[in-house]
């Protein structure tokens, strides 16, 4: 089941880290109601954008590392000496999203929890300009500090598609004409051997075990990623690296 545009979730949290910060300041999308900064900071966000004054309009308090730290202690991540206080972006739909486009590679995560790993997932799609990323609503850490922060600024500039079935989604997207590549060591094809023309789906299973079986139903081919035969297996942002890494590389070839 495809959920559509959201334009009500006003809930507001916190995310902190010079590139989530700096970025999310930079996106005319994102509302910014507080931003704590040290001096320090506030100079760097100067120095990102020196033509435009980015804090114009913003609510800015200014602190020190010390006090800042209490946005930080319990996740145990550095906010080096950025904190901002946000709203959710609107969500897109997807059915609008593939609506008439012939070309789209788009990653799907089935039950990927882990926030560090989403977020390194998300900065190499934006890196390596895949179109966007299927995730789980319930599963999906939507206001994680830790994945902004892994995702290094990059939160600002992916297309997040929140779904509440994965099953149906991948049913519905194979009668639009998509092809659904699973990667899994237990794939007979290494990934390079295949074209990624027209419209794919990347899928990605758990950090622990892999694509659930019933989801490798709707899959049209079981792919692997061919490395060292004495290491079993890659961690998945490694693995989903790695594969956007090529697809780009194709493309432009």
């Amino acid at each position: 089941m495809l959920n559509g545009p959201n334009f009500m979730n006003k809930s507001s949290f916190f995310i902190l880290g010079k590139h989530a910060v700096i970025e999310a300041v930079k996106n005319p999308k994102r509302k910014i109601l507080r931003l704590f900064l040290t001096e320090e900071s506030k100079k760097a966000i100067h120095r990102s954008s020196p033509n435009k004054n980015l804090l114009k309009d913003l609510k800015v308090f200014f602190k020190t590392k010390r006090e800042l730290d209490k946005y930080s202690t319990k996740e145990n991540i550095s906010h080096q000496g950025f904190v901002a206080e946000i709203e959710n972006l609107e969500e897109p739909s997807l059915k609008e999203f593939i609506n008439g486009k012939k070309e789209l590679n788009i990653a799907c995560l089935d039950e990927v929890t882990d926030a560090r790993n989403i977020g390194s997932i998300i900065r190499s799609a934006v890196s390596f300009n895949i179109d966007g990323i299927i995730v789980k609503e319930r599963h999906f850490p939507s206001e994680s500090k830790l994945m902004y922060k892994s995702a290094s600024g990059c939160m600002e500039y992916v297309n997040i598609f929140k779904v509440s079935n994965i099953n149906s989604t991948l049913k519905f997207l194979r009668e639009k004409n998509f092809w659904v590549y699973g990667f899994d060591s237990s794939g007979k094809k290494d990934f390079v051997e295949y074209k990624w023309e027209g419209k794919n789906i990347l899928l990605f299973g758990s950090e622990g075990f892999g694509i659930s079986k019933h989801t490798l139903k709707y899959t049209d081919y079981l792919v692997k990623i061919n490395i060292n035969h004495k290491v079993e297996s890659l961690n998945i942002s490694n693995s989903a690296s790695i594969v956007f890494h090529y697809i780009k590389k194709t493309k432009n070839s």
